[in-house]
């Protein structure tokens, strides 16, 4: 990474600070503590391929779309860099210049977003501020990211530290007071992230801290303090090398960037040689901390932990805790236990296979973790609707297309539409390309028919559909300490947001595609011998809703739960079981839902029905032919929205009578035939099924 053999420059400064050297490509922003607001970026090697603007460039010149203008499945770079790459850039920005600690903006971060807020990354003992260099890509297409260095030789105490990322929030927060500001601390910079937070509680700041050193007095390394200070310059070495296997899973940070979709041998292979050329740099750790700036990090580890753990309780902040289960490093996991109990505000997600390296292992996207907790916002709220980031394309080929794929081969989901003439065609033609866009349908038993609906209008459309789901899916009450990245973040990535009338009004005026159960947690939780029955309340109130937009409502049907689990004990049985009534009553005292509602649809009791699963069957969806709402005179007649809203109902019991006598027709409807058919023509091929 390397700077011109131009000095940096400063706006003003009275001291020039030499540059960096390199053959590198990468821009820095040298900031000292009083001119964090008139650094400019220095842009190196131009003529280089891939160089673009620089971080104040495209800050100035205002590049940037709008959230809602990013496209589905959008490229975000994830997985395009390796361990390799932290290793190669870390050499080359460690070059000692005598320079104070400064902010970089990566330049493979490119223009974000328009209104993006600022990510101060916070880096480990290290202090390159390479640690983000697998998620540079993505995090910089809805942040504007700026990683902080210290140079190797530079001994800044830790208070020193702490006013100068002060400094540049404060100066932020100035031009922008509306907007958030994230510090994103990983091991010391989580330390230094608590530290500012606790000295600005009037400040919108949202902390994202990885494996916080904060336990560092429990850490494994203490005892060997006085061991690493006495040992020999010629030895320092070995240290750095042993210390990478505490630290991190080197098979994790190897396969970090090999394609998941490669059959296993090629995998295998692709691991290999990433190991094969891992596992010699790992001792290049040696030059990125050296002897006496390792014993120096140390005790300002020691001194960053002291300084962190006197102030929680001043810290005000919104925190997202990220804590590894395999941290040899840190006691990260008891870490978390302590911080999510001390702090005001916290959340945790607990990652069991982890080691403390977590930002350089496989299978570790942040910005899908920032976007599954709905951290992600750009006011002082999180905005369902208008900070909502649709789901890119690493993110659906890891949600989807494998975290889902045997639940797809094992339902091997069929999909009809209805045309305008009404003839039933395979596939979504039949539903409207552009909203705003209603889609009503049947739940099944605990909304198993999710998955294949939502990649069915990705991958066939490209159209993400915005569910609307039970408000208690996005309850913090119930998280615990070691809250693990779950089904229900996934639904955050993937569109999901509160059933509420203002969520719905501003869908429709955004022109989204809305999806919609009427039954809503009644159906999702029937009792037994209610399958495929609707739960609807009386008042056609999505109906009155979607004609004040003009929204095009498409009813569907869905069926196939019975086929692939049976209910074995449901709400009525139990009801009757003393502990498990008092856990159910205990869990829904809370939730009024529709408590305005009449009949069975207002009777939403939560709980978990017991199931044994069967040898699976087939899912069938059939999407009936559209409802115009545009130029009806609904809003002023009520009794034509009741006719509508009946109408619609009506369609959707029509097509699941349709989709139960038909499947009795496909000869693939059992997986032992599909399983023959997929064996003879490839699990590619697309299995055959009844004729409309």
């Amino acid at each position: 990474m390397l700077l011109s053999s131009a000095q940096l420059p400063f706006l003003p400064l009275r001291t020039p600070i030499p540059p960096f050297h390199s053959s590198k490509r990468c821009r820095l922003a040298a900031v000292r503590e009083n001119q964090v607001k008139h650094a400019s970026s220095l842009e190196l090697d131009r003529s280089l391929p891939g160089t673009g603007d620089s971080h104040a460039e495209k800050k100035a010149m205002g590049t940037g779309i709008e959230a809602g203008e990013l496209s589905v499945r959008y490229d975000d770079g994830f997985g395009t860099k390796s361990v390799k790459d932290y290793f190669d850039m870390a050499k080359e920005i460690i070059k000692p210049d005598g320079g104070p600690p400064r902010w970089f903006c990566p330049v493979e971060c490119g223009p974000p977003i328009k209104d993006a807020p600022l990510l101060f990354f916070l880096p480990g003992i290290d202090g390159t501020g390479m640690g983000l260099v697998l998620h540079q890509k993505s995090l910089g297409k809805v942040f504007e990211v700026w990683c902080l260095h210290i140079p190797v030789n530079d001994r800044t105490p830790f208070e020193g530290l702490v006013k100068f990322v002060e400094h540049s929030v404060n100066s932020e927060h100035a031009t922008s007071t509306n907007k958030p500001i994230y510090l994103v601390g990983d091991s010391f910079g989580g330390c230094l992230a608590l530290a500012v937070a606790a000295r600005n509680p009037t400040v919108d700041i949202v902390l994202i801290l990885v494996n916080p050193a904060t336990s560092f007095a429990k850490s494994q390394l203490q005892p060997l303090l006085p061991v690493l200070e006495a040992l020999p310059s010629n030895l320092h070495i070995t240290v750095p090398y042993l210390l990478s296997f505490v630290m991190g899973d080197p098979l994790k940070m190897a396969m970090a960037s090999v394609s998941k979709d490669l059959p296993p041998p090629e995998t295998l292979d692709e691991l290999s040689k990433n190991l094969t050329s891992l596992l010699p740099i790992l001792s290049d750790l040696a030059d990125i901390i050296p002897k006496n700036t390792l014993l120096w990090k140390l005790k300002l580890l020691k001194s960053a932990a002291a300084y962190a753990n006197s102030r929680l309780h001043a810290v005000e902040a919104e925190v997202l805790l990220l804590a590894s289960g395999k941290d040899n490093l840190l006691p990260s996991g008891e870490e978390a236990d302590r911080l999510w109990n001390s702090l005001k505000n916290c959340r945790v997600r607990y990652f069991k296979d982890n080691g403390h390296t977590f930002l350089l292992e496989d299978g570790i996207n942040l910005l899908s973790i920032i976007k599954g907790t709905c951290t992600y916002r750009r006011s002082r709220q999180h905005d369902y609707v208008t900070d909502y980031l649709p789901p890119t394309h690493s993110e659906y080929q890891k949600h989807i297309e494998q975290e889902y794929r045997w639940f797809l081969l094992a339902t091997s989901p069929v999909m009809f539409s209805t045309l305008k003439d009404g003839r039933i065609v395979k596939g979504l033609a039949g539903v409207p390309d552009k909203g705003p866009v209603l889609l009503v349908g049947d739940h099944m038993l605990m909304g198993i028919e999710l998955s294949p609906l939502y990649k069915a209008f990705l991958k066939e459309k490209n159209i993400i559909i915005r569910g609307m789901a039970h408000p208690i899916l996005f309850l913090k009450k119930a998280e615990t300490s070691r809250q693990e990245f779950y089904h229900f973040d996934i639904l955050n990535i993937f569109g999901a947001l509160p059933v509420t009338p203002i969520n719905m009004y501003r869908l429709f005026s955004r022109g989204s595609f809305v999806l919609l159960y009427p039954g809503g947690a009644r159906e999702a939780l029937h009792r037994k011998g209610e399958e495929y029955k609707l739960f609807w309340p009386d008042q056609p109130e999505f109906v009155r809703m979607a004609a004040r937009f003009g929204v095009t409502i498409v009813p569907f049907g869905v069926v196939g739960e019975d086929d692939v689990a049976e209910l074995v004990l449901d709400y009525n049985e139990q009801k009757n079981i003393p502990y498990i009534r008092e856990w159910i009553e205990e869990n829904n005292k809370d939730i009024l839902l529709r408590s305005d509602a009449s009949g069975e649809v207002s009777e939403q009791q939560l709980y978990f029905p017991g199931m044994i699963p069967k040898l699976p069957g087939r899912f069938y969806y059939l999407f009936g032919r559209p409802f115009e709402t545009r130029g009806m005179d609904i809003l002023k007649d009520r009794s034509k929205a009741n006719v509508m809203y009946l109408q619609i109902k009506s369609e959707i019991e029509n097509m699941l009578s349709y989709l139960k006598r038909k499947r009795e027709e496909d000869p693939y409807r059992s997986i032992i035939q599909r399983a023959l058919h997929q064996a003879s023509w490839g699990s590619s091929a697309e299995v055959p099924t009844f004729e409309p």
